[in-house]
């Protein structure tokens, strides 16, 4: 009977040594602010038919696969692919990750024993003035040869470790989301630098044309003024136009150099080794999918970062509440030792111990109370962080939504008004040819149809970018599935 009761109370304590019990509090999402539909994706593109943006339907909420791709830009999609490999932005936050990663085994680590042994020889000369000295016996010499093992485990009672591997897992978490951040923001900037260089690439074939055109100007003015029908300020005139605009034509070659340099540093390529044939920029912007707005909390990197930081700062307050209670720790030792090495490994020179200690903190002064306030005060930080980001991302889609509408409407008013300066500049040409009106109305009309070109294809270029930026606002096809479980 005795016996049965001691069994049974020694398995309840070794049940409560093995399952104990989890301090602190456990974590809940915190609540984000979020809105049932896009404001600026409910105001239709003044041309539905070529509209860089649509409403969300069930079958094409997301972005899937390699966003780039949608462009149809083999050069792109070309460079793109040497991100992942070659730029180093994105290869030091990987290895970043990969030290978080291996801090949830180290935390893990933490649940089992540690183990210990080897073998131990020494030679001691005992001083014949101790106080235990045997009188009649000096010089005394003796050998210890010993071989043992040692275990010490501190078993897992309130939590401690259970919270410590929940931190450390959700960090790794939080680096994987930022790894994710960051290969996006790379991978969008590359398209943007790519975009506007090819933008540059198309103001430089305007001004190429331009040029020549011009120079037809110019002979025109020199063959009307020595048949005497023009005057010499004509000819100075059109000769001041033909070689401002040669200037401006240059002066497209130093921002196209340096997003060309640009574009080499995000492949990890020297720039001093880099070139991109010029190409003007052609395609049409591909419809982008936007989703609901409810999708954003899983779709962006940044906002499941900042969601695990706060998972990660939930746990470290049950950390902190498992230093109010006592530290339990279990030890062992076992072996064999002798004088005499003959006699090491027999059972005579068998050796071991058992032992158990609690320590409890009594008086701290306050400093556990601190540590764990001051936990909670971190959990609150990052709440409002996670929160914070949330709006942040919210603005960043209806930013790029409302740009990428207005950038529509003017695309189209613009188009009409270049048309009206070629018109304009085709009816001054006729005037001047026929003897009507002077070379200054030819200027004017000149200069107004450069201009109009140059705003147009500028604003060509702000559309590919504003497409981008709304790709990255939307997480760019990634989502939360994609964080590891680890």
């Amino acid at each position: 009977m005795i016996r049965t009761r001691l069994w049974a109370l020694a398995s309840s304590a070794t049940t409560l040594l093995l399952v104990g019990c989890t301090v602190g509090p456990n974590y809940h999402r915190p609540d984000a602010a979020t809105a049932p539909a896009w404001k600026e994706n409910s105001i239709p593109p003044p041309n539905p038919p070529n509209g860089t943006w649509k409403q969300a339907e069930p079958s094409d909420g997301t972005l899937r696969g390699q966003w780039w791709d949608l462009y149809g830009d083999p050069q792109l999609s070309a460079l793109e692919a040497k991100v992942a490999v070659s730029n180093q932005t994105l290869r030091a936050a990987m290895e970043q990750y990969f030290q978080a990663r291996e801090q949830v085994r180290v935390a893990r680590s933490q649940y089992y024993p540690t183990l210990a042994a080897g073998p131990s020889i020494g030679r001691t000369r005992e001083s014949n003035n101790q106080p235990n000295t045997v009188k009649g016996i000096s010089d005394y010499q003796f050998n210890t040869f010993s071989i043992a093992g040692q275990a010490q485990w501190e078993p897992d009672l309130w939590g401690q470790v259970r919270r410590t591997v929940e931190q450390t897992r959700a960090n790794a978490q939080a680096s994987a989301a930022l790894l994710a951040s960051v290969e996006l923001s790379v991978r969008a900037e590359l398209a943007v630098d790519y975009f506007q260089l090819r933008g540059l690439d198309s103001q430089k074939e305007l001004l190429d044309n331009t040029v020549k055109s011009y120079e037809d100007y110019l002979q025109l003015t020199q063959i009307r003024f020595k048949g005497g029908v023009a005057t010499e300020s004509d000819v100075a005139q059109a000769q001041t136009q033909l070689e401002t605009t040669r200037a401006q034509d240059i002066d497209v070659g130093v921002a196209r150099a340096q997003y060309e340099h640009a574009i080499a540093t995000l492949v990890g390529t020297p720039a001093s080794v880099f070139s991109l044939p010029a190409m003007s920029l052609g395609q049409q912007i591909p419809p982008i999918p936007v989703g609901v707005p409810s999708q954003l909390l899983e779709r962006r990197p940044d906002i499941a970062a900042a969601e695990r930081q706060a998972d990660a700062a939930n746990a470290q307050i049950g950390v902190a509440i498992a230093a109010y209670y006592p530290n339990i720790s279990l030890t062992g030792t076992g072996g064999f030792e002798s004088g005499n090495p003959g006699t090491w490994i027999q059972g005579p020179s068998e050796m071991w111990s058992l032992g158990a200690s609690a320590v409890e903190l009594l008086f701290d002064a306050g400093r556990r109370h601190a540590i764990t306030q001051e936990a909670r005060d971190a959990y609150e930080q990052q709440v409002a962080n996670y929160r914070q980001t949330v709006l942040a991302a919210f603005q960043d889609v209806e930013d790029n939504l409302a740009a990428i509408r207005i950038l529509d409407q003017e695309s189209a008013q613009e188009n009409l008004a270049v048309a009206a300066a070629e018109r304009s500049l085709a009816i001054s040409t006729n005037r001047y040819k026929g003897g009507v009106t002077t070379y200054l109305e030819v200027l004017t009309a000149q200069t107004a149809q450069l201009s109009d070109q140059r705003t147009q294809a500028d604003i060509a270029t702000r559309q590919f970018v504003a497409s981008v930026q709304l790709i990255r606002a939307l997480g760019g096809g990634w989502d939360t599935t994609q964080i590891p479980k680890l």
